[in-house]
């Protein structure tokens, strides 16, 4: 493989909802989580669900018919300011857990309304 090829990014990362979540996921995505969203493909669009974005990271919503959260699967989305984002998250009612197993970094964890597992860490400058 030469240099110039390869990956280069995430582009986005794919959620699964169930039908009729849209209302919800929108006030969570871009109510507490402060994201903003984005348009669909018109051809995508009528399949439902949802894209947010904030600065270079996106989150699509896809409806699923069958849906269930997954327990362990998640994104980790990369946050500055964690413990007042983590206080951003609360005050819109957003349950959080702390976890200090990784080395090096803050992070907490949370579920979108549909149940989808997130994670939000943020490196610790403290942990030298």
């Amino acid at each position: 493989m030469t240099a110039s090829v390869g990956l280069a990014a995430v582009d986005h990362v794919q959620l699964a909802a169930p039908p009729g979540s849209e209302n919800a996921l929108r006030a969570f995505y871009t109510g507490a989580l402060g994201m903003t969203e984005i348009a669909k493909p018109p051809v995508l669009a009528t399949r439902g669900g949802c894209w947010f974005a904030a600065g270079p990271v996106q989150l699509h919503l896809g409806i699923e018919q069958d849906f269930r959260p997954a327990k362990k699967a998640h994104p980790g989305l990369r946050v500055t300011g964690i413990v007042e984002y983590a206080a951003r998250l609360e005050a819109h009612g957003v349950e959080i857990t702390w976890d200090g197993d990784l080395p090096g970094h803050r992070r907490f964890y949370a579920q979108d309304p549909a149940g989808n597992r997130l994670e939000f860490l943020e490196p610790d400058t403290d942990a030298g």
